[in-house]
């Protein structure tokens, strides 16, 4: 279990930096997707299965459609790659920025990110999400139809901002 939950962070650390250093936003989608993914797997390590799956389908649902529409619109034919001049620095500087925060909050203790919920010895058999499933669809039902609100808005809003030729989304074939 250590050695899982090491490579989900060393993964999800990889898909960050990733989405944060790439211009280009072919790359950018597969380090969301990656990042997203091994995210969400952390999460149902450490007993949040329903939350993880949640998650899992708010930004692959949601996000991905906007890095779909942004992909098309601002197609190029030369994207720059990972393994770019410009890219390399700010994968560089991005993991130092992880290694240094990490170093700040847990000093050198390597156990904290290593740990899963069996070696805490918490012992659950009922996970601590599982009864927030009743409240999601009943208190926090308002909170769900904004949200689902705000991710329509942000699609109309970078369709808008990305439109190319007067027409929006439609291009001649």
């Amino acid at each position: 279990m250590t050695l899982t939950m090491f490579l989900l962070f060393f993964g999800w650390m990889l898909g960050s930096i990733i989405v944060s250093s790439n211009p280009s936003p072919y790359f950018a989608a597969f380090g969301l997707v990656l990042s997203s993914g091994l995210g969400c797997a952390i999460l149902a390590g450490l007993g949040g299965p329903f939350l993880s799956l949640i998650l899992f389908l708010v930004y692959l649902g949601g996000m991905l459609v906007v890095f779909a529409y942004t992909a098309a619109l601002a197609a190029e034919p030369y994207p720059e790659g990972l393994g770019s001049i410009f890219v390399l620095p700010c994968i560089f500087f991005y993991s130092i920025v992880f290694l240094a925060a990490y170093y700040f909050l847990f000093g050198s203790d390597l156990e904290v990110l290593l740990l899963g919920v069996e070696e805490v010895g918490m012992g659950l058999v009922w996970g601590g999400d599982a009864p927030g499933v009743g409240f999601m669809y009943s208190l926090g039902g308002g909170l769900l139809v904004m949200s689902a609100w705000a991710l329509l808005m942000t699609l109309l809003i970078v369709l808008e901002l990305t439109r190319g030729g007067g027409r929006g989304g439609f291009r001649a074939l």
